[in-house]
This record gives C-alpha cells, structure tokens and sequence, in this order.
C-alpha cells in the first residue's frame, strides 16, 4: 500500500544564527513544528508576514536543513535528489530574462533539468496551452502581466509532471482577474491529481481553494482547520484571527 502522505515535516526546529562584530544572534524560523501533508489535497499555510511560511517551504524543498526533526517527501526523508524530481515549485517572486519568450524560458529550465528533448517537443506546448499562455507565445516575458509572469512560473514548475505543486504566495499581488484565473488553474490541476502546498496571507482565497489549512504564528504551527469547520461558520478569517491572538 503506497504512503498516503505527499509531505510530513515531524518536530522541525530551524533557527538562524548571525555573527556581527563578534558577536553571534539566533533568530528562530519554525520551533517544533509538525504538519502532515495528504495526497491529493490542497492544503494552505496562512500566517501574517514573518511568522514562518516561507522558512517552512524551504525546510519543504530540502534548500534548508532542519536545527531538529526530520522532513520527508512520499516516504523519503530529506535530503533526497530522486524524490525532489516529484515536486515543482513557484517561488513568490519568479524573476525571468525579460527578453525571452515562454517557449525558450521552458526550454532554459529543461535544458538546465536535463530532460530529453523528445520529450520536450510535446510537453512544452502541453504545458503552455495548460497554464493559458498559449495566445502569448510572440510575447516577450518583459511585456506579461504579474498574472502572466506566475502563469509562466507554474509552467515551469509544471513542465517535468510533478506530483506535489509546493507555492510560495502564488495570488500575492494579483488583480481581481488574475486571482480568479490563477484560482481555476489550480482548482483544475488539483482535479487532474496534483497535491498542492501553498502558503498566503490572503484568506479569502485559502477559503475557496483548500481542503485544510494551517496556521503559522510566532514560528509555531497554531492549528490546522478542516474545510468542514470554516465551512459550518462561513467564516475563515474570524477563526484566524481567534487563533493568532490566543
């Protein structure tokens, strides 16, 4: 029987240490945290701004090392290069040769990722025409909308056919458009058996996107909600904002 888990972070700790002038500061990241993620889920970490989204998606991706506590991805722990081939992953603030279309930016990325170009034939154009950039493939990445640039980062992190989608911020900065397609896209890829991870401050769109959420403050995993519960009370934000100030 296959792990039902995409992703389980046990008792993770991570803190930074500086050193100034002699002398050495610690800044905590996350502080035993444990997060269980299932196949085929869209889960959402919300959290205010610096309480410890982004250090756990970095723990997630293994570009971080856990102080303490193991990570794992499908049954392997970290660090694992095989497993990594599994995931693909949108940073919050994709940044691109300007000057490049859709099509070469897709064949930089899986050039640099080794892909066989037999391949790549077909799953470039698969891949934009997913994402809805097929009408902009003359276009130069310098002229796309914030909407469009994420649109093109998800086509990279789309373009080796991962099974866990892990998003930092993907709706952050998106107009009421950009929202509602992003929204869709990833509405219909976690319908085409995608797990998706993604991390936010907005919780409108956790509300209508997830089927749980977490919720980081101070570094701590506060709580994690299911859908069943904010959909009774109608009110995700209310229940945020009761847990950040317990």
């Amino acid at each position: 029987m296959s792990d039902p888990l995409a992703a389980q972070l046990d008792n993770i700790t991570k803190f930074y240490r500086r050193s100034h002038l002699g002398k050495l500061t610690i800044t905590p990241g996350v502080a035993n945290l444990s997060l269980e993620l299932r196949r085929g889920e869209i889960f959402g970490l919300l959290g205010l701004n610096g309480a410890g989204k982004t250090t756990t998606i970095k723990l997630l991706l293994g570009l971080l090392f856990p102080n303490q506590g193991r990570v794992s991805l499908f049954g392997q722990t970290l660090p694992n290069l095989a497993v990594m081939n599994q995931v693909g992953y949108l940073p919050e603030l994709p940044s691109f040769y300007k000057y490049l279309t859709v099509s070469e930016l897709l064949g930089l990325y899986a050039t640099l990722s080794d892909l066989p170009e037999e391949l790549l034939q077909k799953k470039i154009p698969e891949v934009i025409q997913l994402v809805g950039l097929a009408s902009h493939l003359k276009k130069r990445l310098g002229e796309y909308s914030k909407g469009m640039l994420q649109r093109a980062g998800l086509a990279q992190a789309l373009l080796h056919d991962p099974k866990l989608l892990v998003l930092d911020e993907p709706v952050s900065g998106l107009d009421p458009l950009g929202l509602k397609e992003m929204r869709q896209l990833l509405l219909d890829l976690n319908s085409q058996g995608k797990t998706i991870f993604f991390s936010s401050h907005i919780i409108s769109e956790a509300e209508k996107l997830c089927h749980r959420v977490g919720i980081i403050h101070e570094g701590k995993l506060a709580a994690v909600i299911d859908k069943s519960e904010w959909a009774a009370s109608g009110d995700l934000e209310k229940r945020f904002l009761e847990v950040i100030r317990a």
